[in-house]
């Protein structure tokens, strides 16, 4: 049996089949979209330039359009230090354009810089562009945990929660101070309010993915989505 309550396709909907690599290329992003409808994820999560191709890709399933995975773009990132405005310009475009979730890159400077009042707004605003464009649509807010101490992971939990946000996930998967922990997504889950919380960055294999569940985490953003769910096959 698969070491956890979750069946194969309760961990595959949990996942947010990720390629944010800036090299990738089409017949890559057309292959995400082909595993992701193949294993059932729901989401795809790409820059906003796959996005009009990849919600036009997910359109042609056979699937009824409640049950096709979603499209994910990202805003602001890597980095997150573009202005609000420029976000949610990022954000009115990719939603236009087919995104129902935006996972965006908090400004890290102002965070450890203390200013969180700074970052609640920069969240709102994205909030804001998604709601105007789609009321559907929903913000999943990037923290980069590694880079915060504890309180500081608790004051932006508080930001992304006062300014409206759907979610509030660990890491982008590029910084150097590295991807998600348990430690992590388990304090984001005791501050998330009701937000969900998505785990993300240096999620490899199974077991990781399901002690990231296990910490609270409601969403996985993932890479290796594929050879993650074909191992709890093997395991059940």
């Amino acid at each position: 049996m698969m070491p956890h309550s979750l069946t194969r396709a309760q961990l595959a909907r949990t996942i947010d089949h990720t390629l944010l690599k800036p090299e990738a290329i089409a017949e890559q992003i057309d292959r995400l979209c082909d595993e992701t409808l193949e294993h059932s994820f729901f989401a795809v999560c790409v820059n906003a330039m796959w996005v009009e191709r990849c919600a036009a890709r997910l359109a042609k399933s056979p699937k009824s359009p409640d049950a096709r995975p979603l499209v994910c773009s990202v805003v602001g990132f890597p980095l997150g230090a573009t202005t609000t405005a420029a976000k949610a310009a990022e954000t009115t475009e990719a939603v236009r354009n087919g995104a129902c979730e935006i996972d965006m890159v908090i400004p890290l400077g102002a965070l450890l810089g203390g200013d969180a009042a700074y970052v609640q707004r920069d969240v709102a605003g994205v909030v804001e562009a998604a709601r105007n464009a789609n009321p559907d649509a929903m913000v999943k807010v990037i923290l980069e945990s590694r880079a915060l101490s504890d309180s500081q992971i608790i004051a932006a939990c508080g930001a992304a929660r006062a300014a409206g946000a759907a979610f509030v996930k660990t890491s982008t998967g590029f910084h150097a101070a590295g991807g998600a922990t348990v430690e992590h997504v388990r304090l984001m889950r005791a501050n998330a309010g009701g937000m969900k919380v998505k785990a993300s960055g240096g999620i490899r294999d199974l077991a990781t993915a399901l002690a990231m569940i296990d910490a609270g985490a409601d969403r996985l953003g993932l890479s290796a989505s594929v050879a993650i769910v074909e191992a709890a096959s093997t395991n059940r």
